[in-house]
């Protein structure tokens, strides 16, 4: 297996990082009909945070970090750190000082398949990461691998350049060439989801709101007055 340190030049455009960076993960997902989701055992390790930016990729082998540390180097401001392991792991592989090390050349996060450690030091330096797991054990710096190639991450397909939106709800990754349609249509969706929002707050029923009655009727619903002693009513 050859390993590599390429060094990338594909960005993503600014505007459309910003409005998927403001519009979320949930809307973004939807854009692209609900594909590019990372697994939900990626989750953040602080609540609060909300982050988009370029990716700069990582292969590493499990249990050692010596290739995160080649990646620093190829980092630059707005990105995000995205790392696979060549085999499943959940070593703390990431910390405070690599955290230090990244955020000084202006990376927003980290999104890795594997664990991390020093959570109270990450918050405190205001560093979001999405980890599989927490975990304090420690890794070696001893076997090769590679930088800006693509990997798989929890299910998901990341290259160099792609956006990689997260929050709250986990993390979407948005191929490069999408960028600019899907920030459209997610700006798109957030203007109808707000008019929606406003509808229900005045009290209009979810079911026109959403169009659902048709769907209702379609399905064979019906409405009833009172009980009806069925054995379907009965396991209600």
């Amino acid at each position: 297996m050859r390993h590599v340190v390429v060094i990338s030049d594909a960005e993503p455009d600014d505007g459309a990082v910003a409005a998927l960076e403001e519009l979320g993960v949930a809307t973004a997902s939807e854009a692209m009909d609900r594909t590019g989701l990372l697994d939900r055992v990626i989750r953040p390790v602080y609540a609060g945070a909300r982050i988009a930016g370029r990716a700069v990729t990582v292969l590493c082998q499990a249990g050692d970090n010596l290739m995160i540390h080649a990646a620093v180097e190829q980092c630059r401001p707005g990105d995000v750190l995205v790392v696979a392991t060549m085999s499943p792991s959940t070593d703390g592989m990431f910390g405070d000082l690599l955290a230090a090390a990244v955020q000084a050349r202006g990376v927003k996060g980290l999104v890795i398949d594997a664990g991390v450690r020093d959570i109270a030091e990450l918050k405190e330096m205001d560093f979001p990461v999405w980890a599989r797991e927490v975990s304090a054990m420690g890794t070696v710096k001893a076997t090769a691998g590679s930088v800006n190639v693509p990997v798989v991450i929890a299910g998901a397909v990341v290259r160099p350049g792609d956006v990689v939106v997260a929050d709250d709800d986990g993390v979407v990754i948005v191929p490069l060439e999408c960028a600019k349609e899907t920030a459209e249509l997610a700006r798109e969706r957030s203007v109808m989801e707000a008019e929606k929002r406003e509808m229900l707050k005045s009290g209009t029923p979810s079911l026109d709101v959403l169009n659902l009655r048709e769907s209702l009727q379609r399905l064979g619903v019906q409405y009833v007055q009172g009980l009806v002693s069925t054995p379907d009513a009965a396991q209600l």
